[in-house]
């Protein structure tokens, strides 16, 4: 199946906010930062990791408006 040209940078910016929200893992980098048996470090990454998710789940949402109207995500301004 052939692919659809790119009709707008933001269509691009959402797919990608998408696939690092979707598929980019932190195991690994938990275990770089949180010593083994901290729990306080275990919180604060938790919490890190929740506030970055929000973070980019905002800048998703705040380009729906933005989608090609035919985008099954697209999402008028304000609803």
């Amino acid at each position: 199946m052939a692919k659809a040209a790119i009709e707008k940078i933001p269509l691009v910016e959402y797919e990608i906010l998408k696939y690092v929200l979707r598929e980019i893992p932190l195991d690994f980098l938990r275990e770089q930062m949180c010593p083994k048996g901290d729990e306080v470090s275990q919180t604060r990454f938790r919490k890190g990791a929740e506030n970055v998710s929000v973070l980019i789940s905002n800048l998703v949402e705040r380009r729906r408006h933005l989608l090609p109207l035919n985008h099954s995500e697209y999402k008028e301004k304000g609803e």
